[in-house]
């Protein structure tokens, strides 16, 4: 597929309000990050008058820390946002300068599609893509406060939001749904040293400190704070680079859409990232420096997996860290130094990064800081993203606890279907941890909730060799046109994918060699002389060192016609007795995952036999499903019985309304 030229948001943006074209809308989203932008337009393609409300329209697509996407585990999620219509994987294409698959040495289902990005052309990027959706308008602005009133009596809910106020404006703006995508901004403070200022990122105002009191007082939602950091950003002329290991991208680009067959820059343009590693000198900088780092003495929880250097220094001393040296873009003449996240005064971060063999001659350009801001627990959400004691109200992103764009972009999309679901009067949508990364991660949000930001990761996942990042566009594309966030032409070729695959199966299992015929056709296989079955083309397929274009080669006329697919089939030929062995376990959770339970039960005097811990985690997490509740800390399998028991029992009652079991609102 041909990569689309980029249009730029100016014509698109209206810059004060009075140019706005309507005063209501069907969905209006808070915030211009990965999430904010995948919700407004998930929610524009759906059909839903959609306003994107930003505090600077020019920062729209920022990338706010690392250039860069994708990852073991992110990339899965990248892949998944594209199947289902999003815009970060094309934006990656597009703005990418150096693509590799992580994990390689593993299994396919584990494969990390990842790329450093150039940070203006992805920005361009994302605001062009913005610009040519219909039904979606982009305000800058700065929002006040929600719009609390009575809740409806049809649904479940404390509250409802009708809509948000804007700073010195007059008139609200009204909406059936609202997304918050607020990122660190939500009561956003920056570190530097012992400076502390308000902020979610440098050069940008926190949130109006009227939507934190909304959220915590009159919404009455739990609410905690996280931190997280970026490095200082680096001089590239003033790097060593002979002394820092170089590391190349891939030969052939990989893309992320399933859109594309090809990436912006060529393979001979891609420009390599370098490798150093921390000295001696670096703990001494850090252990000197404490006293003047108040960031790091405080409690509040930051990301494990991206911690800043103190961090890794103090927890473990003694120790070398790598440090990655990432370009920030084709022309930019500044280094992102991954791995070297801090908040000691400036003067302090400049003798750190000399201590650095490569950087012992470098200058910092701007200094990196800490962000400390309030997140909204995220089990006080349901499946679809809705809070669900406030009618209309959705959250997206890092005020969910998570870290991450991808993580954010995934959220933000589901977030926009579900409030263009409500706004159009349709049922909401949740994705199942058996068929999507991006179902786990949600399912790991409001079931479990988060102590320190969340990132994903493979492991998090028990069908990963069901999903993988090669075969995302089977698993969610055919949803996400019914659901209406996908377009025809992206239908279209999932489906011309999916037949041709299912084809190309079906000739390999019709073909059929003995094991002397392996041997003869095949000598680089190296089958078992103890075997003497008939052996199918998947069976082959599931050799090391058989690949689909060699099958293909001794088999042309069966096989040569799918050839466009051979990296995807010898995939699905190796995970093929895995996915089946699996099955059966993922259909009984589909089935728990299909059995409601009603918000207002009253755990308290369920006729069940819970204990008095079960149900307290019950009535505080509310879980939606028997199978969400399943996953709950603290609930037994006992527990998972009599909830069962009394699914069953209401359903064959005919509903679950029953005064007894209710809570009165």
């Amino acid at each position: 597929m041909k990569l689309q030229p980029v249009r730029m948001i100016h014509s698109l943006v209206s810059r004060c309000i009075s140019h706005l074209s309507r005063q209501c809308y069907d969905v209006i989203v808070v915030g211009g990050g990965h999430a904010g932008t995948e919700a407004a337009a998930a929610a524009a393609r759906m059909g839903a008058e959609t306003l994107l409300v930003t505090q600077k329209t020019h920062t729209i697509g920022a990338l706010s820390c690392n250039p860069s996407l994708g990852g073991v585990g992110k990339g899965h999620l990248v892949r998944e946002v594209d199947a289902l219509d999003g815009l970060c994987g094309r934006a990656g294409d597009w703005a990418g300068i150096n693509f590799s698959i992580l994990n390689r040495r593993k299994g396919p289902a584990v494969w990390g599609p990842r790329a450093q990005l150039d940070r203006q052309r992805y920005r361009e990027f994302i605001q062009g893509e913005l610009q040519s959706i219909s039904r979606l308008t982009v305000l800058e602005g700065s929002v006040e406060d929600l719009l609390v009133a009575e809740p409806n009596p049809d649904e479940p809910g404390s509250h409802r939001v009708t809509g948000i106020s804007l700073e010195n404006v007059l008139n609200p703006i009204t909406a059936s749904s609202v997304i918050l995508t607020t990122g660190t901004f939500l009561s956003g403070s920056l570190f530097v040293g012992q400076t502390t200022s308000p902020g979610g990122r440098i050069g940008d105002a926190p949130s109006s400190a009227g939507l934190s009191h909304t959220l915590k007082e009159r919404l009455g939602l739990r609410v905690g704070r996280l931190r997280t950091g970026t490095p200082p950003r680096i001089v590239k002329e003033s790097v060593d680079f002979a002394l820092a290991e170089l590391h190349p991208p891939d030969r052939h680009p990989t893309p992320f859409s399933f859109m594309n067959t090809h990436t912006r820059c060529k393979a001979e343009e891609q420009v390599p990232c370098y490798l150093t590693y921390t000295t001696p000198g670096v703990e001494r900088v850090v252990q000197e420096s404490l006293h003047l780092n108040c960031h790091i003495q405080q409690d509040t929880k930051g990301p494990r997996y991206c911690p800043s250097i103190e961090s890794r220094v103090l927890r473990f001393p003694g120790r070398s860290h790598q440090v990655w040296l990432e370009p920030e873009g084709v022309t930019s003449d500044l280094l992102y130094p991954q791995g070297l996240s801090m908040t000691m005064p400036p003067e302090m971060q400049l003798r750190l990064i000399r201590e650095i063999p490569a950087l012992h001659r470098a200058e910092i350009h701007s200094p990196g800081y800490g962000v400390q801001y309030d997140y909204v627990c995220p089990t006080q959400l349901s499946s679809a993203l809705q809070v669900k004691t406030t009618q209309g109200l959705f959250l997206a992103g890092q005020i969910n606890g998570t870290t991450g764009y991808e993580e954010a972009a995934a959220q933000g999309l589901w977030a926009g279907v579900n409030a263009a679901c409500r706004a159009l009067s349709t049922p909401p949508v949740s994705l199942s941890r058996t068929e999507s990364y991006i179902g786990v991660l949600i399912d790991d949000l409001v079931s479990r909730g988060v102590t320190e930001p969340y990132r994903m990761f493979t492991s998090r996942a028990e069908f990963r060799t069901s999903l993988r990042p090669d075969n995302a566009d089977l698993r969610l594309t055919p949803k996400g046109y019914e659901l209406g966030c996908v377009s025809p032409s992206r239908y279209r070729e999932a489906m011309r994918v999916q037949r041709s695959l299912q084809d190309a199966m079906a000739a390999l299992q019709a073909l059929t060699l003995s094991t002397a015929s392996c041997r003869e056709k095949l000598p680089d296989v190296r089958v078992s002389e103890s075997k003497n079955a008939a052996l199918t083309g998947m069976e082959l397929l599931q050799y090391k060192e058989l690949s689909f274009e060699t099958l293909a080669s001794v088999f042309p006329e069966r096989l040569s016609s799918y050839l466009e697919f051979s990296q995807r089939l010898k995939i699905e030929a190796v995970y093929k007795p895995h996915c089946d062995i699996n099955k059966k376990e993922i259909e009984r959770i589909q089935k728990e995952e299909k059995m409601f339970l009603p918000q207002d039960i009253d755990y308290f005097s369920l006729p069940a036999s819970l204990s008095q811990e079960a149900r307290e985690i019950l009535d505080r997490v509310r879980p939606t499903t028997l199978g969400a509740a399943t996953r709950l800390e603290g609930i037994t399998p006992a527990a998972v019985v009599s909830l069962y028991n009394y699914v069953q029992f209401a359903e064959k009652k005919g509903g679950t309304g029953q005064q007894k079991t209710t809570r009165s609102k």
